[in-house]
């Protein structure tokens, strides 16, 4: 196609998106990683839907560490307003894992400093992360120009004769860069982009057939059939960047959620094996087998552990000082008089009170002492002392 069949080709198809869309603004005020994680719900998807589902993210798990963690059937599940709910989770976990990996935090706001260009750069080395969430990306985290295209945007300029089957199967378009203005670029974006998730949608709708007929007149051999979906783009083999597989869209939860690039694990040079003989058998009897015997009952021989030399010496001073710190008694008998010697201890008290009751009486002996030397000291003055005679009997 000529350039000049091009650029009429892209007039008619902007002039088709502003009488049908209205653009919408993306919200630029978000951190650099939230608008990746909702670039994962856009992607083949409309805004309202997108949005939703972005919420829904944030009231159903506690923190991003616990999206990162948890299985693309459990994201799936928490996402079916999308229109590919198991793609959409699987890119969330691709982006969250090689952040974290990359990083060792959840933030990708360190690709904003500097020029344009090394936040290109910074985005582009995280290995997983889509194509289309890398442009979004771009566009609105770090304000550079470029078109993000999804399968959607892509099915467009396909049907519209405005790609060749080689750019829809690559997912490249170098030169619409260029023809769309810096000024123009957000708004054609979203324009395309909601004309994309509506033809996926809804292919065989007569609406979204007048109008891809109403741009390109020759595009009715290349809509699908009746009740088929349209293809999607298939990339090559030898793509660089994601090893190409069936089972890339099934990866399991963990670390090997990120897709492994290519020469990560390089095979060996040819000739590095065991040299083989014509019949194809090598030179070399491979290791033996390791074969676990059983126990023949044969008796076990425990060696007393020996105590170093320095051990031994400070044990025996210790063993001869323990039988002068305790003495065992030398027979039953001494063991039980032992006990009886502890017995005048206890009867101490009653010697104190016998003790305490003899005071009175020397006191009466006392007090009689006096009295005696008053009775004699009558008998020397000459005088009588009265003594009581006994009664006679009547």
């Amino acid at each position: 196609m000529s350039t000049q069949t091009r650029t009429k080709q892209l007039t008619k198809l902007q002039k088709v998106l502003k009488q049908n869309y209205k653009a919408v603004a993306p919200d630029t005020g978000r951190p650099v990683l939230e608008q990746a994680l909702f670039a994962c719900c856009l992607e083949n998807a409309g805004y309202e839907a997108a949005e939703k589902a972005f919420a829904q993210l944030g009231e159903n798990y506690f923190d991003l560490n616990e999206v990162r963690v948890t299985t693309v059937a459990e994201l799936a599940e928490a996402l079916q307003q999308l229109p590919n709910p198991s793609h959409a989770a699987l890119s969330l976990r691709r982006v969250l894992q090689t952040v974290f990996e990359s990083t060792y935090s959840f933030s990708l706001d360190h690709a904003k400093k500097g020029s344009i260009a090394n936040g290109i750069k910074t985005l582009q080395a995280l290995q997983g992360v889509p194509g289309f969430v890398t442009s979004f990306l771009v566009s609105t985290g770090l304000g550079g120009h470029t078109i993000p295209l999804d399968d959607g945007a892509l099915a467009v300029l396909w049907l519209s004769g405005l790609i060749t089957q080689e750019e829809y199967d690559s997912r490249t378009v170098a030169w619409l860069d260029r023809a769309i203005p810096k000024k123009d670029g957000k708004e054609f974006s979203s324009l395309l982009h909601q004309f994309g998730a509506d033809l996926l949608a809804s292919i065989h709708s007569p609406a979204i057939r007048k109008l891809i007929l109403s741009i390109n007149p020759d595009a009715k051999d290349l809509f699908p059939k009746r009740g088929a979906t349209l293809v999607p783009p298939k990339p090559a083999a030898d793509a660089p960047g994601i090893e190409a597989g069936p089972s890339e869209d099934h990866r399991p939860a963990g670390p090997q959620a990120a897709a492994r690039p290519v020469g990560k694990t390089p095979m060996p040079p040819p000739g590095a094996g065991p040299k083989r003989t014509a019949d194809g058998k090598s030179g070399k009897s491979g290791p033996k087998p390791f074969v676990v015997k059983p126990n023949m009952a044969r008796p076990l021989t425990i060696k007393p552990e020996t105590a170093p030399p320095a051990a031994e010496e400070a044990a025996k001073p210790a063993a001869k000082k323990a039988p002068t710190k305790k003495k065992a008694p030398a027979s039953k008998s001494e063991a039980k008089k032992a006990p009886a010697k502890k017995a005048p201890a206890k009867k101490a008290p009653a010697k104190k009170a016998a003790v305490k009751k003899a005071e009175p009486k020397k006191v009466k002996k006392a007090t009689a002492a006096k009295k005696k030397p008053a009775a004699t000291k009558a008998k020397k003055a000459g005088g009588k002392v009265a003594t009581a005679k006994p009664r006679k009997p009547r």
